[in-house]
């Protein structure tokens, strides 16, 4: 086995416990797949995938920061389920 060297990398705490759930379903841990992560570029000689700025045209930006700044206002109101939304919208 090759020499292993211990890395210490600080990630978002939502995109952690996400990865966590999705590598757990795949029968590995975080060390497992950054390692895989790690040999593919290494075996590829860059990314293994596309890095690139997404180029959205002025009404998706427009529609992006419109729902940002709702999704931010404590006034809008909010539901939990699709059926509480169908109950207000009802009512």
């Amino acid at each position: 086995m090759p020499d292993s060297v211990a890395v210490q990398i600080s990630i978002d705490r939502e995109i952690k416990e996400q990865a966590d759930l999705l590598f757990s379903s795949l029968a590995l841990d975080m060390s497992g797949a950054v390692d895989m992560f790690l040999h593919r570029c290494a075996l590829r000689g860059g990314i293994p995938f596309p890095v690139e700025m997404p180029r959205y045209n002025q009404n998706a930006r427009d529609a992006m920061k419109g729902a940002r700044r709702i999704s931010d206002d404590p006034a809008v109101k909010s539901y939990d389920s699709l059926d509480d939304l169908k109950k207000a919208i009802s009512d």
